[in-house]
């Protein structure tokens, strides 16, 4: 038997570590409480998609014709950001010739209006050329970019873009050299480049970086006293500022001794408590609005690699965190979103973006899939509507950027009737969830026959495709009907699936190059008849996902196909699937990453161009 004072203490330290060690402390800030887990044989992981979301390429790579793309034709880009100000979305990304953390790098902004057409980008931070007669230690290599945040909009008003130089290939510590600022202008230019912060690290030869052996002033020799409040305003802004950290580490105290880890992204919590979210699944708590925060610690619930997390608290009171949910660091993919009521607890695992198109050009460390994504922090802007904007690289070769609607939701209730006329010509779609590929768009157009709107996909891309899903309400009977029209019909195909929550194909039709119409009867492919350019079709399924399942085709109201058998089993389905390309599932998890291969033929050459037309999109459920 122990004494009383002994069970005494004994009970008080078992409720003090439970109290340490209770969700939503320091010990743990966030947890994933969902069921849903990624499979990692299929890009889209079998998940189900978040609803609405629209996802399109704001740069395409091309190494030879660079004037279609940003004039240089280097093809390793990565790393983007993204502000909204100005009433125009800025993105920023940093970009090498050919592989990660080798020289020279540079970083370039394209902007747009509407988050949909994008401008050619131009070069805001070109790459840093030592001062003339200055004796450059730890050069060998070269220099190259890097940057953890790219935009601050300052209380006054002013938008300063921002980037860090270091030494190829590798930035961090002794290897960097200081962080650099510009503003940007409401008439699309830029002001002078200045060093805002040096890195407080000496070279490995001893050196101090400071105004004499750099190439650019000190932000405090700007003749502008607005440009250095904004500069001033940034650097006494310890939340802000501390996605600096893992570049420089502040051994001169500018980081108030605070500990963290790489990529910062940080949201507020309704009790006014600061979330840390770090790569690597890491996390942290503060609660003096970030000017001191706990020890990051691993959370086993949020299971990643090196990617980039990304949290924040959405337009309808609610909180996500985006991540890939996959321990391959080399392999990236799907990017997906959790959420949840109080910036704690997260639910509900769903796609943002399942795509992972063939790498054109080879590189070191360009992994597979979407990855590095950035939305809009705390205060660099609000753009219209209730969207959660994102940017991130694709196969860290083609910059993108997705919107999500919010409420961010998975499921649909009663029938769909989508003829796309109350919608905004080359605007989004609602409820359907858009990959547009610069050289695949996805746009709403007037329709060919003079009459409405309806749904335009197009493809000149000879790796990629345009698609568009519209998610209904689960069913293992469901009706379906939709209008089709080829521009031609001997280039281009047009693959039309019926999928279950994990993406299982049952049903699948296909205007193929030769100009046939192609369905699936179990293990067989059958031509049902041609079909003619210029001319629309409606293309109606009846389909039964019950025990031995099966399911009618009819072409124009004539049924042409009856108790077809499905190509997959499943016990329901819920999705409408249409692309401009057939089903993929390469590169994956067994692809060799970093094994040198060349570019893929005729990559940059745009082929034959196909369209379609997609309108009056019909589907009713039954249980």
């Amino acid at each position: 038997m122990f004494p009383k004072t002994t069970h005494i203490l004994f009970f008080s330290l078992l409720t003090h570590l439970s109290a340490v060690a209770q969700t939503g402390s320091p010990a743990e800030p966030v947890r994933y409480v969902g069921g849903e887990t990624v499979d990692p044989t299929v890009h889209e992981g079998r998940l189900r998609y978040a609803i609405g979301v629209e996802s399109r390429q704001t740069v395409r790579v091309n190494r030879t014709h660079a004037e279609w793309a940003d004039d240089h034709g280097w093809t390793y880009n990565h790393a983007p950001n993204l502000c909204y100000w100005n009433n125009t979305f800025y993105q920023q990304y940093l970009s090498n010739p050919v592989d990660e953390h080798i020289s020279p790098g540079q970083t370039l902004i394209t902007t747009s209006k509407d988050g949909r057409q994008w401008s050619k980008p131009t070069v805001v931070f070109p790459p840093y050329v030592p001062p003339k007669g200055v004796q450059i230690p730890d050069s060998s290599n070269g220099y190259m970019m890097h940057q953890r945040m790219g935009f601050y909009v300052a209380p006054n008003g002013r938008l300063l873009v921002l980037a860090f130089y270091g030494h190829a290939e590798d930035p961090f510590k002794e290897g960097g050299i200081g962080r650099v600022v510009r503003e940007a202008y409401k008439d699309g230019s830029y002001g002078p480049i200045y060093f805002i912060r040096y890195t407080s690290h000496k070279t490995v030869n001893g050196v101090q970086w400071n105004e004499t052996n750099t190439s650019y002033p000190f932000y405090k020799k700007s003749p502008d006293a607005g440009f250095i409040d904004a500069c001033n305003a940034l650097l006494s802004d310890k939340l802000m500022t501390f996605q600096w950290w893992d570049e420089d580490r502040g051994l001169d105290g500018f980081y108030n001794g605070k500990e963290g880890r790489e990529a910062l992204s940080y949201y507020r919590r309704k009790d006014g408590k600061t979330v840390a979210l770090w790569k690597w699944s890491h996390s942290g708590l503060s609660s003096d609005n970030g000017q001191t925060f706990s020890k990051p610690v691993k959370v086993p619930t949020f299971v990643m690699a090196g990617g980039k997390q990304w949290g924040q608290r959405t337009e309808d009171g609610r909180y996500a965190i985006c991540y890939n949910p996959t321990e391959y660091n080399e392999h990236r993919f799907p990017l997906i979103v959790v959420s949840g009521d109080d910036g704690i607890l997260y639910d509900n695992m769903l796609i943002v973006q399942g795509e992972v198109p063939p790498r054109r050009f080879f590189g070191r460390w360009k992994d597979f899939g979407p990855c590095y994504t950035r939305g809009i922090e705390e205060g660099n802007g609000n753009p219209p509507g209730n969207d959660m904007w994102l940017t991130y690289s694709m196969n860290k070769e083609d910059i993108w950027v997705s919107r999500v609607p919010t409420p961010i939701r998975y499921t649909v209730s009663g029938p769909v009737a989508d003829n796309f006329d109350g919608l905004t010509l080359n605007g989004g779609v609602t409820d359907w969830n858009i990959y547009a590929p610069q050289w695949a768009p996805v746009t709403v157009v007037n329709s060919p026959n003079g009459t409405g709107k309806c749904l335009e996909l197009s493809d000149k891309d000879p790796y990629d495709y345009a698609r568009a899903i519209r998610v209904f309400e689960e069913g293992n009977r469901i009706e379906t009907k939709l209008k089709i029209r080829a521009a031609q019909n001997n280039t281009g195909t047009l693959e039309i699936d019926l999928t279950d929550r994990y993406g299982n194909r049952p049903v699948r039709l296909r205007f193929d190059e030769k100009g046939n119409i192609v369905v699936t009867n179990g293990s067989q492919e059958k031509v049902i008849q041609t079909y003619q350019a210029g001319k629309w079709y409606e293309v109606g399924f009846r389909v039964n996902a019950s025990l031995n399942g099966s399911y009618d085709l009819a072409i124009d109201g004539k049924t042409v196909l009856e108790k077809a058998a499905l190509a997959e089993a499943v016990k329901s389905v819920e999705r409408l699937s249409i692309r401009t390309g057939p089903y993929r599932n390469l590169p994956n998890r067994k692809t060799p990453n970093e094994d040198p291969e060349p570019p893929l033929p005729g990559a940059d050459e745009p082929v034959s161009p196909a369209l379609f037309y997609v309108d009056d999109v019909r589907i009713s459920t039954s249980k």
